[in-house]
C-alpha cells in the first residue's frame, strides 16, 4: 500500500508530542471521496486536543492525525458518490480529526466546490471558521436587529466571521481584541471595539443579549456580569460551561458540525467581496507544529494556513 505523510499526535502534551509520520494512504469508503490535500487551516482545537484539554469531549486512540479542515482536489471517489468526481476542487470540514495528511478520505456531504477565484490557501481558511461562526451565532436562537452581541476573540478567524454575520443581521456588535487589531475588527462591522490589553470589557459592555466566547478562562467568568437577565453565553472554548453556569444564568457549549451548503454560500460571498476572510500567515508542512504552538501562545489575527506545496 502507498504511504503518505501525516502530522500525528503521539501522546498528550506539548509540541514535542507531534511528529511527522509515514502512514498508509486511505481508501475511500461508501459515500466518501479521496482528497489530495493542498492546504489546511490551523485551529485552536489543534493545541487543545494536543494538550488533552478536550479528551473527555473528543476521546482518541493515539497516535492520531490532527487537523479538521482542508482544501484540495478529488483524487478518487468511493461507492455511492454522485455529486463529486475526480479532479474537482473542493474544501470542507471533516467533522473529525485527520486533515493534516497528504491524502484524506472525506464524506462527500461535507465538501463544497471551491470558487474559481479562490486559491486553495484561501479556501482552507473558510470551512471551520465561517461555519462555526454562523452556527454559534444562531445556536441560542435567531439573531435579530437591535440585539446586543459581545464577541470575544473578534480578530481571529472565527471571531472575524462572527462580527460580520452579527453586523449583517443588524445586531449592535461589541467586540474584544488587542488594541493593535482594533481597526481591523472595526472594518468588519463592529460597533464597539474594546481593546482588552488597555481596558476591561465590563466597563464598556452591558445589557448584552448574547456573548460569543471564543476565548474561555477568566474571560468567560467575567462575562456573566454583562448579560441581561435573560442573556446567554455560547462558548466554543469551555467544555465545562454548562456545569459551571451560575444559578439563574444560561450557558451553552457549542461544537460546530460540517455544513456544505452554508460553506458554499460563505465562500461565494468571500469570492465576490461581500465578506472578508483574512489569511494571516501561510506556513510549510514542516513548520506546522510550531504554527499550532503559536496559535496557543499568541493572539491571532485571521487564520493561519498550511500550504502542502511549500
Amino acid at each position: 500500500m502507498n504511504t503518505i505523510r501525516a502530522l500525528q499526535l503521539a501522546a498528550y502534551g506539548g509540541p514535542e508530542t507531534l511528529r511527522t509520520s509515514s502512514v498508509d494512504a486511505p481508501v475511500p469508503e461508501a459515500g466518501q471521496v479521496l482528497v489530495r490535500v493542498h492546504a489546511a487551516g490551523v485551529n485552536g482545537l489543534d493545541w487543545k486536543v494536543r494538550e488533552g484539554y478536550v479528551r473527555d469531549v473528543f476521546p482518541l486512540q493515539l497516535p492520531t492525525t490532527l487537523g479538521i479542515e482542508l482544501a484540495g482536489v478529488v483524487e478518487a471517489v468511493g461507492p455511492g458518490v454522485t455529486r463529486l468526481r475526480q479532479g474537482d476542487r473542493v474544501m470542507g470540514s471533516l467533522g473529525r480529526l485527520g486533515a493534516y495528511a497528504d491524502l484524506v478520505a472525506v464524506e462527500e456531504a461535507n465538501l463544497s466546490a471551491v470558487p474559481q477565484s479562490l486559491s486553495f490557501v484561501e479556501a482552507a481558511a473558510l470551512p471551520v471558521a465561517s461555519v462555526a461562526a454562523w452556527q454559534s451565532l444562531h445556536f441560542a436562537g435567531p439573531i435579530h436587529a437591535g440585539q446586543r452581541v459581545l464577541i470575544h476573540g473578534a480578530a481571529g478567524g472565527l471571531g472575524g466571521f462572527a462580527v460580520q454575520f452579527a453586523h449583517q443581521a443588524g445586531a449592535e456588535v461589541f467586540a474584544t481584541a488587542l488594541d493593535d487589531h482594533a481597526e481591523y475588527v472595526r472594518s468588519l462591522g463592529a460597533d464597539h471595539v474594546i481593546a482588552y490589553d488597555r481596558e476591561q470589557f465590563e466597563d464598556r459592555a452591558s445589557d448584552i443579549d448574547l456573548v460569543l466566547d471564543y476565548v474561555g478562562g477568566e474571560v468567560l467568568s467575567r462575562s456573566w456580569s454583562v448579560l441581561t437577565d435573560d442573556g446567554v453565553i455560547v462558548s466554543t472554548a469551555s467544555p465545562a460551561i454548562e456545569s459551571n453556569t451560575p444559578e439563574g444564568r444560561r450557558g451553552l457549549w457549542f461544537v460546530n458540525t460540517p455544513d456544505a451548503a452554508r460553506l458554499h454560500a460563505t465562500a461565494e460571498d468571500v469570492a465576490e467581496g461581500r465578506l472578508q476572510s483574512k489569511v494571516a500567515a501561510v506556513v510549510r508542512f514542516d513548520d506546522l507544529s510550531a504554527a499550532i504552538e503559536r496559535n496557543r501562545t499568541q493572539p491571532q489575527l485571521g487564520k493561519v494556513v498550511v500550504d502542502f506545496s511549500l
